[in-house]
């Protein structure tokens, strides 16, 4: 038995600050197309996949900011990308930045969301672990302004069934932290997707610079590995607005390895025919979690939030 899910890593190249909307869904859609012509199922765009990073400036004013979200999904520059999935009868991951109206409050996250073959949201996830910092830090060559601009997701690290399987969502800065992955592995997750923009450069430990690459890899092959689940990971790629990004996007198998990745920093597809029940057999052996595991030693994880010397 085999439960196939062609999927294609949708790097974007640069998307300048002046950027229309509409013009990068055109971007999308051509990759979306690409994809359905190579036989995929599902295509996975990069985190605040319809504008530059725009947490990389310091903004004054709020209304500033609020033109980079998204008050509907789908809205009016966005229906176009719905339209060719239905057309072309190939589902997305897509991030964006959303502005939405809750309990009376506005308010605004670093979100994905999974679209099926229909053309039909089917999950929403708001990103959890937000990097860098909420003052102005002018010292910087760019800002990373993600924690004055969103707040922390508050919907939890869901799955859901789509595409055959049990698939799950995170963005950008949390593929970096085990519990991500966790959390969904105690879920059955047979497949992570996960958009980022990671720069190559950070300011506050530039001395890491050179293994951006690496690290980006090794948390995505880890994180597959040792919850027996694929994992596909897509960036930003390229110099956008004098910040390079590192791409290096990947699909990771359940046993960890690299079977598919982008070679270039601009707008490419990668793709790879994804068998979901290559999980089981690291479900069912080294990480049968049921058998092995022995939460009753785990309990400083939720209980303390930093580290704490204690010899």
């Amino acid at each position: 038995m085999s439960r196939i899910v062609t999927v294609g890593a949708a790097q974007l190249g640069p998307i300048a600050l002046n950027e229309p909307r509409k013009d990068v869904v055109q971007r999308l859609i051509a990759l979306l197309e690409q994809g359905a012509a190579h036989g995929c199922d599902l295509v996975v765009f990069p985190e605040l996949a319809l504008t530059t990073f725009f947490p990389r400036w310091y903004f004054e004013q709020q209304e500033q900011v609020d033109a980079f979200f998204e008050r509907s999904m789908p809205g009016p520059d966005t229906q176009a990308l719905f339209d060719a999935a239905r057309r072309l009868k190939v589902g997305f991951y897509l991030g964006y930045a959303e502005l939405t109206e809750e309990k009376g409050r506005t308010r605004r996250f670093n979100t994905s969301i999974l679209v099926d073959q229909n053309a039909e949201i089917v999950s929403k996830y708001r990103k959890i672990h937000l990097p860098g910092h909420a003052e102005h830090e002018p010292w910087r060559r760019f800002q990373h302004l993600e924690k004055r601009y969103f707040e922390t997701g508050n919907l939890g690290f869901g799955v859901c069934r789509a595409f055959g399987g049990i698939v799950g969502m995170a963005i950008c800065n949390d593929r970096r932290w085990p519990e991500t992955y966790r959390v969904m592995g105690l879920q059955g997750v047979e497949m992570i997707l996960i958009g980022y923009n990671t720069p190559v450069h950070n300011p506050p430990a530039p001395e890491h610079d050179n293994l951006s690459h690496f690290h980006n890899e090794l948390v995505m092959q880890a994180g597959a590995y040792q919850n027996g689940t694929w994992v596909v990971g897509v960036g930003k790629a390229g110099r956008e607005e004098g910040v390079d990004q590192i791409g290096n996007s990947i699909i990771v198998a359940p046993s960890g390895e690299i079977v598919s990745a982008c070679s270039t920093l601009s707008d490419e597809l990668s793709i790879a025919r994804c068998d979901l029940d290559l999980t089981v057999s690291y479900k069912s052996s080294v990480f049968n979690f049921s058998k092995h595991r022995e939460p009753h030693a785990y309990g400083m994880i939720v209980e303390r939030k930093g580290a704490i010397i204690s010899v």
